[in-house]
């Protein structure tokens, strides 16, 4: 290594030249010619690529529809989510936008997404505040294909909810068209008099529920015959029990 003796010390990489500091002296050696990785440093540099992909296209998607501030680290904290569970894109599902609050802040009972895409939020006491006299609850839902990177229908829906009434619940039903992951954000803004309160404990953005398509079953057609694959005998009655039991489970 060399040291450097000029009046302007540099570190980091200009021409075949990497200059950086030890000890409050500055040195320079040459930039290696390959940069020869790992299959481990591979694979990581892969689903880092694809996790800041992935994680890019769900910011991109939403963010014109969010009304509230996203802290910081928000961007480094989905592709760590993204990262520890690759492949899995329900692994974003609880991931707030703002760190220092949830909607757990506020609904003591979380929503649920079910199979028809009705968004249930449960009829429940609501959490007091002081100053807090309403809450303004923001649905975002939108249909992203991973696949392709691109998002297609989106649907947003807006209620107001009197903190100090019981709250009886309410169904959603939501109609996102196109194909891929349905990603519902559920954004709640506390309210004081019909003004949004700017204190970032009182505002949340949480991913709360990631629906994958359902890959419809097939199902031979010697199921419904007196002939099962095998061409052993079947009972008419028994295939058809199962198809219905089938069925309901679809339902």
């Amino acid at each position: 290594m060399a040291r450097q003796n000029s009046l302007l010390p540099f570190t980091g990489k200009l021409g075949d030249l990497i200059g950086y500091r030890r000890n409050g002296k500055y040195f320079l050696r040459g930039a290696p010619e390959v940069v020869r990785q790992t299959l481990a440093t591979r694979r990581a540099a892969y689903r880092f690529g694809m996790a800041s992909r992935i994680g890019a296209l769900i910011r991109r998607t939403f963010y014109n529809d969010l009304d509230i501030a996203c802290d910081s680290s928000h961007v480094n904290r989905l592709n760590k989510a993204l990262i520890t569970t690759p492949g899995n894109i329900a692994a974003v599902k609880g991931f707030r936008f703002n760190q220092h609050a949830g909607i757990d802040s506020f609904f003591t009972i979380a929503p649920r997404l079910f199979r028809n895409e009705v968004l249930h939020i449960p009829a429940q006491n609501l959490a007091q505040y002081k100053g807090v006299t309403a809450l303004e609850v923001k649905i975002i839902a939108s249909r992203i294909d991973f696949r392709s990177v691109q998002a297609s229908g989106k649907q947003t829906y807006v209620i107001t909810i009197d903190s100090h009434m019981p709250f009886h619940g309410t169904d959603i039903p939501l109609d996102v068209p196109g194909e891929g992951t349905l990603v519902i954000i559920l954004q709640v803004k506390a309210m004081n008099n019909d003004v949004f309160s700017s204190n970032r404990q009182y505002l949340a953005a949480d991913i709360i529920a990631v629906a994958t398509p359902q890959t419809p079953k097939v199902y031979n057609k010697h199921t419904y015959g007196q002939r099962s694959v095998s061409g052993s005998k079947t009972p008419l009655n028994l295939t058809l029990a199962h198809a219905c039991q089938a069925t309901v489970q679809r339902e």
